[in-house]
């Protein structure tokens, strides 16, 4: 990519997309695409070829995508298969059909099946059943990659798909029925924190910023109380006039055993970038054949294999901390001192999923943000931006 390439980030306001612009940005790139929902809907085909037609974008970020954590992709599974689908294909087919020199496509390490061997590796997928609770998301993924691998064998395009580990960082949703566990945890045990300390004007803040259904800062502590309470925040005193400190419990799904990676979703940002300068798809075929990949501008003749598959580059940390250790460790940071209590009559979902990174470090990425570091960083951020008087 050159500075001045023009460059689409589909979905470029959400956590994933603004860390790619954010990231093109800081390295000088002047010549960016962003639309808005309202200003272009990927599930619509027409508009979307549209869009295609009349900018004529030269390399494609695919970041836009209906995402949620266990919760949502449970319930809504109907329109996470279809939304995700149906964005997919409009964009990747546009890609192709209007000479899009090459394009990156977001997936999600839950493409894995749920027994899948530790650290999952790229060859393991399609290798066993999906993990129930995420499999139309999973399986809408996974057909995204082929989309890729099929219009690369039989057009000659250059389209890449990344699969990021669980991701966190600014601008994450913090939904308490939507968002993934990170940014869910950390709101609820923030506002746990703030009703300990009986600290009603953060409680209101906070709300009125990002209301629950429809409760925001406006209603009386009564109904704060009770829609706190159906997430999972419980305040134990009923006498909201006493001053003094109060012990709040934090219910969260599970046993708190699995372990799960997290990835600060800008260094995940500067992978993707990195990818997109200087890996080709041909070098993902030349590691598979077992030669060195040409990381530059001088790139060897490739001989195909009979078959293409598994393309795809997870990115990741390698590293991995339990739920519960997780949740200590957030609580630690916000400073809440009452209790975590686990609801283990919840689903954990998969119990382990750890990615392996061996083939991103090959082609010479890796990570530096560790986790503690990173909740800090969020926390602080939650504070500047989700409060409307920090």
């Amino acid at each position: 990519m050159n500075k001045d390439s023009k460059i689409y980030v589909a979905g470029h306001l959400g956590l994933v997309g603004s860390a790619i612009w954010k990231n093109l940005k800081n390295k000088g790139y002047t010549n960016l695409i962003g639309r808005t929902h309202s200003e272009l809907d990927l599930l619509d085909q027409k508009s979307t070829e549209a869009f295609f037609a009349g900018e004529l974008p030269e390399y494609v970020f695919l970041a836009a995508a209906k995402v949620g954590g266990i919760i949502a992709n449970n319930t809504y599974r109907g329109e996470f298969i279809f939304k995700n689908l149906t964005i997919q294909n409009n964009v990747i087919h546009n890609a192709w059909k209007y000479g899009v020199k090459k394009l990156l496509f977001l997936g999600s390490t839950c493409i894995y099946p749920k027994n899948a061997p530790q650290p999952m590796k790229e060859e393991y997928i399609l290798t066993s059943p999906l993990e129930y609770t995420n499999e139309p998301y999973a399986v809408a993924k996974i057909a995204g990659i082929k989309l890729c691998e099929s219009y690369n064998i039989q057009y000659g395009t250059n389209f890449i798909s990344v699969m990021p580990t669980n991701l966190y960082g600014p601008n994450d949703n913090f939904d308490l029925e939507k968002s993934h566990v990170i940014p869910a945890l950390l709101r609820k045990i923030y506002l746990g924190k703030c009703l300990e300390e009986k600290n009603w004007i953060a409680v209101r803040e906070d709300l009125t910023k990002r209301p629950v259904e429809g409760i925001d800062g406006k209603n009386p502590q009564s109904e704060i109380l009770n829609i706190l309470k159906k997430y999972g925040i419980f305040y134990p005193d009923t006498n909201l006039s006493e001053n003094r400190k109060q012990s709040t419990t934090i219910e969260i799904w599970g046993t708190g055993k699995p372990l799960r990676e997290f990835l600060w979703s800008e260094e995940m940002a500067d992978a993707c970038v990195y990818l997109m300068e200087k890996i080709d798809f041909k070098d993902i075929i030349l590691m598979q054949n077992g030669s060195d990949p040409d990381i530059g501008s001088n790139k060897k003749s490739l001989s195909t294999p009979a078959e293409i598959r598994n393309t795809h580059i997870n990115i990741g940390t390698g590293k991995e901390i339990t739920i519960k250790s997780l949740a200590e460790l957030i609580s630690k940071t916000v400073g809440f001192t009452g209790k975590l209590a686990f609801n283990t009559s919840k689903p954990d979902g998969t119990m382990r999923k750890l990615t392996d990174v061996t083939r991103l470090h090959q082609l010479g990425w890796h990570h530096e943000t560790e986790i503690d570091e990173g909740i800090k960083k969020l926390y602080s951020w939650y504070l500047r931006n989700h409060l409307i008087n920090k």
